[in-house]
Parts: structure tokens; C-alpha cells; sequence
């Protein structure tokens, strides 16, 4: 096989010898989604062993753990069940381990690799290799001198599979960590640490050591193959592919790897130059979206409202091409006005008996059947809040869906405090549900047990009833509530079911029955373990199945962001303002979810609370509406029409 090759497809290009990819400094291909990706990988690494199996040699794999490889080891078991790929000559070796941290723990990387990929094929035990957490601290150097000589004397990593984390670490090697360091324990950076503090519940639980392969033992490798997915990892990615070799971004390194390629989705490629403003690499074809695009980049980048530029601004800034096809500055600045004047409104569900030619709704019907899906139960008056007060009060059928229950974003303080009030009110009554034994579970729960059924039914009561007062807050009946309880959420862990057939089907049961005119859904794909994603393609399969019914030939489909990212200016196509009243009124619903406040258990990259990042992106759009010129408010919802 041509190492210079991510399958036999897919040549390799060099970075920076063609237009586009002038500023890349790293081989990279850029996908459209991770599943595609990560089976491109995997068919890689699946030639790479019967190449190496034809010549009876071994197959010696530099393995990694994280989200970014699992959809890769699925492939490669899928590989191996289905199409006979045998790993019997392969023999691998982790990059790291949490230190301390024992073999049985389920967040060990030794349990990750034995659930994900292990268990599942016919390596033989004797050819696993994973750092060792529970290694006393004084035989720690050895032990990470023996490891590489293991390394070394197999022959070396034919191939080395990467994630990358935001401070730019490979491995566990942090900002800091030298071109020449071999493996080692290393102490985690704090972002590395909240990064992982969804896991473990909190910072506080995850370890503050870890034992990784050296920076130098990765380049050692004879191929190198680096995965990011989201848009969570965007500006890392630029920054190691396009910025300068440093120590403190430990991955730029590999800018020095003949044979090293970054496979990428499109969010964790979106702010590479090519991407995120191509005009300034190559000719572009201006497509009205990358058009607009355009001109908000320039309006920031000149600090200039729409109406205000000029040619020159134009052409100073990579952008001559588009005056040359015809427009003058002033007509391009009109035009754009008038897109982003149009995605104005106060009507959300559309504005009656008024011509809306250049709305974002329709007038029609007056009074519209309206569905919200809620990923978790905070998700709607987080990134909606405002909007969905204004659908009940101008007078449309609202109905709200939670698709999951949320139990594990409970913490056990929160769920001992509601049993321990349930166990004294109902202690003389003789109630069926035993609350004294939940709050014998919580307070003697092991470390990372699962939690009971029990205590996963209150922690999901705790969220549904908070869910009831939030809505309530804004007007909307108790019978327009409804919870699905999906069942690839309810596992009791972080790590979900597949989503299947009982979604799917528990999904379009609830679109049969409002027959909506509107569907908002949450198009917010960035939340530390993926339900919003798997929430949504559930509802993009239900209509897709539904789509042959008289009802759905009526019904838009509108994505929401907020909880996590916000829709760029150009990505809009309804803007919703909100008065200063209607900021209190979301915030105050949004505080109802009291579980999540003061110590919110998945938070991600972002450490304000809820209310406080909605009230703040919600304001944030409306200042750059303002900065375009257009008119100020007080805050902004924006919505993408999505055509499905």
C-alpha cells in the first residue's frame, strides 16, 4: 500500500503546492460527517494488517481513545464479524492512561478499548498494550522506559491513530511538552481536565496525572492519521495546520511528519482559510449564501455597517472578483440589507392578513399547530425561551416535546435532597416507592455505578417537573406537554444505545398526532455527548418517513441553536427580537430548571451557566444586527429554515 495514501481512492496532496490549501501546513481530507470518515479510516487500517498478514509480518497499531476513534472501531469489528479481518497478527499500543486509575474503572482507557474494540475481535491478550494507571508512583519511570523499549523492539508503530484536545495535546502531551519526550507521566492541563469533567461528574473527579506516549515516540511512526469531529474542535485544528510549530501547541509538530493526514468532518474544518473565507485562497463561484457570507465577514473586518462600504473595501480584501461580475458596491450593500431586513420578525408563527413575500413565515394559516422538540428538558426555553412565549401569546397551538428524561445531568446531592423530602412526607403513609432505600443507594454508591432504577425515575422526575414550571412560566397548558423517554438515551451512563426503530417510531407518533405546521428542533450540535445530534436525526428520519402525508406538505422544519453555539449572521433566516420584559421572562423560566443551576453537570467548553450563555449569545446577535446597521434591540433568537 502507498503510505501516502488514506485509502486507494483518496490520493494524497501535499499541504500548500495547490491555490486553496496555500496556508495549510498539514495534509488534511475533509469529509462530511464523522461516520462517513471514520469507515475511510478504518478500511485503511483494515488493508494495512492483510498487506502486512500477506507478508507475514506483524501489524503493529498506535491506538487512541476519546469519542474521535470510536466510530473507527466499529467499523473495524463490523470488518472483522462480517468480512473476516482478523487482527491475529496485530499487536497495539495506547497513548495513554489516567493516573491513578484502575483497570476495572469503566472511564479507564483499559476498559474503553476492551468495550469498544477488544472484546470484539481475535487479537490475542498477550499483544495489547495500554499504559498501566495503577502502577505504584517510585516504578512509574521505569515502567515508561520499558514501554518504549516494548515499542521499539516490535519494530515500531506502522501506524499511529490521533485525537487532537482544544489545547492542541496528542496523547497527553500538553502545552509545554517537547519535540524530543518519550513516554512519561505528565500532569493534565485544566482544559484538558473540564474537557473531561462530563465524565466524571465533575472537575473535582478527574485524575490530575496521566501517563502518555511522548511527542517524539508519535513521530516516530510510520504513519500518522489524526481525526477531529465538531465544531468544538475547529480553532485548534486551524491553529495546528495552519500556525506556527510551538510547544505550547503540542500537535504542530506534526507539521514535521511526511506522512501524516488529518481526516476531518466539515465543522472542525469550518475555520480553515479555505473554508471560512475562500475568497481570500482562490476564485470563488458566489453562490448567494457564500455572497453573503462575504459581506458580514467584511462589514467586521472593516467595522462598518453594509450600507457604509465601499469598493475599495471590497477590493482591499480579497473580494475584487465580485465587483467584477457585474455589481457595484451598492448594489451588493443593498441587496444584503435586504436579506437580513427580511429575517426580522416579532411574528414567529407568521404575521396574519399582512403580504409575506419578504417574511420568514407565512401568513397562513392564521393560527399555525406548532411543535417544539427539547432535546433534554431545558433545551427549549434555553435556546428558544423568548420565541416560544410569543408563539402562545399570538395565539398558535403550541405543543412541547422532551425527547429524554435527563436524568444523568442530576447530581446524587440534588436527587438525595428530593428523596429525602419525599421519605419524610410520605413516611407515615406507607407510599410503594421506598425512598429510604434510594437514599441508601446514593449515599453508598460505588464509584461509577450505575445508578438504580429507581434512582434514575426520580432524577428524571426531578427534571420533568422542572420542565412542567419552566413552560408554565410562559403561558403554556399542562396538556400541551409531553415526554418521550426515548430509549436509547435511558442506559443510566454517559455512553448511549444506538438509536433504533422504537425512536424513530416514538418520534413520528408525536408528529402524527399535532400535525404541525412548524416544527422547531435543536440544530445545536456541539453538546458533550452527542444527544442533540442523535435527537435530531431522529426527527429528520421521522418526517422523511412521514413526508408522504397531506399534513407535511405544510410544515417547515425551523433549527435552533443557543445552548451551546449561536447561527452566524448569514446562517439566519428568522430573527426574532425580544423586548427587555421577554429577556427577564426567559431567563426566570430558564432558572425553574433548578437541578442544573450553580454546578451544571455537562457544561462543556463553556463554563457560564445556561441562562447566562442564552442571555448573553441572545444579545450578542442583536448587537451585530446593530453593527450591520440594521435596527437594535435588546436581544435576538435566530432560527435556520431547514429544507428536509
Amino acid at each position: 500500500m502507498n503510505p501516502k495514501k488514506i485509502n486507494e481512492d483518496i490520493s494524497y496532496k501535499s499541504p500548500g503546492k495547490f491555490e486553496e490549501t496555500r496556508f495549510e501546513k498539514i495534509h488534511n481530507e475533509i469529509f462530511q460527517n464523522s461516520t462517513i470518515a471514520s469507515k475511510i479510516v478504518a478500511k485503511e487500517i483494515a488493508l494495512l494488517i492483510r498487506s502486512k498478514q500477506e507478508k507475514n509480518k506483524p501489524c503493529i497499531l498506535g491506538l487512541a481513545t476519546g469519542s474521535s476513534p470510536i466510530k473507527v472501531y466499529e467499523e473495524l469489528v463490523r470488518l472483522h464479524k462480517e468480512e473476516g479481518l482478523s487482527f491475529a497478527n496485530v499487536i497495539t499500543f495506547n497513548l495513554d492512561e489516567y493516573y491513578p486509575m484502575r483497570k476495572e474503572n469503566n472511564l479507564s482507557y483499559f476498559y474503553f478499548m476492551h468495550q469498544h474494540l477488544f472484546n470484539h475481535i481475535d487479537i490475542k491478550p498477550e499483544n495489547i498494550n495500554i499504559p498501566d494507571g495503577n502502577i505504584p508512583f517510585e516504578d512509574l519511570n521505569r515502567y515508561c522506559v520499558d514501554y518504549e523499549k516494548k515499542i521499539k523492539n516490535s519494530g515500531g508503530l506502522d501506524f499511529q491513530l490521533l485525537g487532537i484536545g482544544r489545547t492542541g495535546h496528542v496523547g497527553f502531551n500538553e502545552p509545554g511538552s517537547h519535540v524530543n519526550s518519550g513516554t512519561r507521566i505528565i500532569t493534565l492541563d485544566h482544559i484538558t481536565r473540564v474537557d473531561a469533567s462530563s465524565d466524571f461528574n465533575s472537575i473535582g473527579n478527574v485524575p490530575k496525572r496521566a501517563i502518555t506516549m511522548g511527542v517524539s515516540t508519535i513521530l516516530k511512526s510510520k504513519r500518522i492519521v489524526l481525526m477531529a469531529w465538531g465544531k468544538n474542535k475547529a480553532d485548534i485544528v486551524k491553529t495546528t495546520i495552519q500556525g506556527d510549530i510551538s510547544s505550547e501547541v503540542p500537535a504542530t509538530f506534526l507539521q514535521n511528519h511526511i506522512n501524516t493526514t488529518f481526516v476531518l468532518d466539515q465543522a472542525a474544518a469550518s475555520e480553515l482559510t479555505r473554508n471560512k473565507t475562500p475568497w481570500l485562497v482562490k476564485d470563488c463561484i458566489w453562490t448567494p449564501e457564500l455572497k453573503n457570507k462575504a459581506i458580514v465577514w467584511l462589514c467586521q473586518k472593516t467595522n462598518k455597517a453594509i450600507l457604509k462600504l465601499t469598493d475599495r473595501d471590497y477590493n482591499n480584501n480579497g473580494m475584487s472578483d465580485l465587483l467584477a461580475s457585474g455589481s457595484s458596491s451598492y448594489d451588493l450593500n443593498i441587496n444584503m440589507f435586504n436579506v437580513l431586513q427580511h429575517t426580522i420578525t416579532g411574528w414567529p408563527g407568521g404575521k396574519p392578513n399582512t403580504d409575506d413575500t419578504n417574511r420568514p413565515e407565512r401568513a397562513n394559516p392564521a393560527k399555525k399547530n406548532v411543535l417544539i422538540f427539547s432535546p433534554h428538558p431545558d433545551d427549549d426555553v434555553i435556546s428558544m425561551g423568548g420565541t416560544f412565549s410569543k408563539l402562545i401569546k399570538q395565539g398558535h397551538e403550541v405543543h412541547v416535546v422532551y425527547q429524554t428524561s435527563g436524568n444523568i445531568a442530576v447530581t446524587d446531592d440534588e436527587a438525595i435532597k428530593f428523596a429525602e423530602v419525599c421519605n419524610d412526607f410520605v413516611a407515615d403513609e406507607g407510599y410503594k416507592v421506598n425512598f429510604k432505600s434510594i437514599i441508601d443507594f446514593l449515599k453508598n454508591k460505588s464509584e461509577n455505578q450505575i445508578d438504580s432504577l429507581e434512582v434514575r425515575k426520580l432524577k428524571g422526575l426531578i427534571r420533568r417537573r422542572e420542565s412542567y414550571a419552566a413552560v408554565r412560566h410562559i403561558g403554556l397548558n399542562d396538556e400541551n406537554i409531553h415526554f418521550l423517554d426515548m430509549p436509547f438515551y435511558e442506559t443510566g451512563q454517559i455512553n448511549k444505545k444506538p438509536i433504533g426503530v422504537e425512536d424513530i417510531n416514538i418520534v413520528a407518533d408525536i408528529i402524527a398526532k399535532i400535525k404541525p405546521h412548524q416544527v422547531f428542533a435543536a440544530g445545536d450540535l456541539a453538546d458533550p455527548h452527542g444527544t442533540h445530534e442523535v435527537c435530531l436525526n431522529a426527527i429528520f428520519t421521522a418526517l422523511k418517513k412521514l413526508k408522504s402525508e397531506a399534513y407535511m406538505k405544510d410544515c417547515w422544519l425551523w433549527l435552533y441553536r443557543g445552548a451551546w453555539h449561536e447561527w452566524d449572521v448569514h446562517e439566519i433566516d428568522m430573527a426574532v427580537p425580544l423586548s427587555p420584559d421577554e429577556v427577564m421572562l426567559k431567563r426566570h423560566a430558564i432558572l425553574h430548571h433548578q437541578s442544573q443551576k450553580d454546578r451544571v453537570v455537562f457544561q462543556g467548553n463553556d463554563t457560564r451557566e445556561f441562562w447566562l450563555r442564552a442571555e448573553e449569545r441572545n444579545k450578542h446577535t442583536s448587537k451585530l444586527y446593530d453593527d450591520l446597521g440594521l435596527a437594535e434591540y435588546e436581544a435576538i433568537e435566530a432560527f435556520k429554515r431547514f429544507q428536509y
